[in-house]
């Protein structure tokens, strides 16, 4: 997720074929569950939403609230969402948050929304342990993506970018490697409109 070509490209189509933050139902009571989670841990600072593209999440947490920074590598994302949302913040950076802009933020809690599925499988636990040295005990984190059938991790054909399918329990392991405890996950089967079954998973820093 160092850089994303493909997604400059097909910013201005992203954003039109995806006006809502929400493609089901599902996906909508995850995050509300995590908006909960992040007011009950009583972690003082930022939600951090990694990948938040046109800034649509980043606008639904700010609306609750939260001090939000919306991190995004491409760079016609983050002006589609500085138009669309001026009052945010938005950061041209990676997962791995490493960005002097970002040296300043206490960070609350993480959210990981169809974001680490680009980013080779290898980096991943590197990136999960430095949020993890960012973020006090009681933090929270919300990771979804495209899960497999199998205990594995497959790399598939994503329309913009290479993405990898992690199996649930797979990124469930790789989060607690990095201090993260999972508290629970969900399950959203494949239909019309997603080709593969997709996962929220919720964790908190041990």
């Amino acid at each position: 997720m160092s850089s994303q070509p493909g997604y400059d490209a097909l910013a201005e189509l992203y954003a039109e074929t995806f006006p809502s933050p929400f493609t089901n139902t599902l996906q909508r009571h995850a995050f509300g569950a995590f908006v909960d989670h992040i007011r009950d841990s009583g972690v003082r600072g930022a939600v951090v939403d990694v990948g938040c593209g046109p800034g649509l999440l980043t606008a639904e947490l700010a609306a609750r609230g939260f001090e939000v920074v919306g991190v995004d590598p491409s760079s016609e994302m983050l002006r589609i969402a500085r138009s669309k949302h001026p009052g945010l913040r938005f950061i041209c950076v990676d997962a791995t948050l490493d960005a002097p802009e970002l040296g300043g933020v206490t960070v609350a809690a993480l959210l990981a929304r169809f974001s680490l599925i680009h980013v080779p499988p290898d980096s991943v636990p590197e990136i999960l342990a430095g949020w993890s040295e960012r973020m006090a005990a009681g933090s929270t984190v919300l990771v979804a993506g495209q899960t497999s059938a199998d205990d594995e991790i497959v790399e598939f054909d994503h329309r913009v970018a290479p993405a990898w399918r992690w199996h649930t329990n797979r990124m469930s392991a790789a989060l607690a490697d990095a201090g993260f405890a999972e508290e629970w996950r969900t399950l959203h089967g494949a239909d019309a409109d997603h080709r593969f079954p997709e996962f929220h998973l919720f964790a908190r820093r041990r």
